[in-house]
């Protein structure tokens, strides 16, 4: 199965959700960048409030590309014990790259406004646009938890049944439309699986009630193209 892009993605996958009680009017929110535009439409379909939350990986020492984890931006951590054990990572390399990626995810939600409403008390269901290793998804479920969500949702619209079964240790609930043990790249599902720009992000918040302020909105212009999720 391959959808046209991320926007079909989260039409269907909100269609899907809309036969599991307990969603309608949910706290929706998206990882981003691409996350984002799959929960647009999700929380159109669960009548629901759209808003973002940041999780950035956990750098490998010396290896900048390799995840050992992920922080959100309340300094929610998740690490991979397996990769923690075979690199050698000390606790103090660990403690100094979280709080350096926890400010970054600060700043990056702050640019996007915030996640949004307030979670205490509400369902919430977090949104990527597919789970290769789970753990920026990971840390934002941990995130949610500690903001005082009752019910924890994972969504998306493919994932690996390895990270799928992963994430139901953490999450009340995961959501997939696909699991498939041969995902090697979450763009091979997508027709169309372009970069998003913070600028196609802001204008999604915007369209569902969230207004990022001016002075955030210029801070964007002019930037490097990035890849989703970055």
């Amino acid at each position: 199965m391959m959808w046209k892009d991320r926007e079909e993605a989260g039409e269907l996958l909100g269609q899907h959700m809309r036969g599991i009680g307990g969603l309608d009017g949910a706290v929706v929110l998206g990882i981003p960048r691409g996350g984002v535009v799959v929960a647009a439409p999700v929380a159109e379909a669960l009548g629901g409030e759209l808003g973002v939350i940041v999780a950035r990986k956990l750098r490998a020492p010396h290896q900048p590309e390799l995840a050992i984890g992920a922080v959100a931006s309340d300094g929610s951590v998740w690490v991979e014990p397996r990769a923690l054990r075979v690199l050698g990572v000390d606790a103090e390399y660990l403690e100094a790259e979280r709080m350096l990626q926890s400010e970054e995810a600060r700043r990056r939600e702050a640019l996007f406004g915030g996640h949004g409403p307030s979670l205490a008390g509400r369902p919430v269901i977090v949104v990527d646009d597919g789970i290769a290793t789970g753990a920026t998804a990971m840390a934002a479920l941990r995130a949610a938890r500690a903001a005082g969500a009752t019910t924890v949702v994972l969504a998306a619209p493919v994932a690996s049944p390895e990270r799928a079964d992963m994430l139901r240790g953490e999450a009340d609930l995961v959501v997939c439309l696909i699991e498939d043990p041969n995902l090697y790249a979450v763009g091979q599902y997508y027709e169309d699986f372009r970069a998003i720009e913070d600028d196609e992000v802001m204008s999604l918040l915007e369209s569902h009630g969230k207004k990022p302020s001016t002075e955030r909105r210029t801070s964007t212009r002019g930037m490097a193209r990035r890849p989703s999720g970055a």
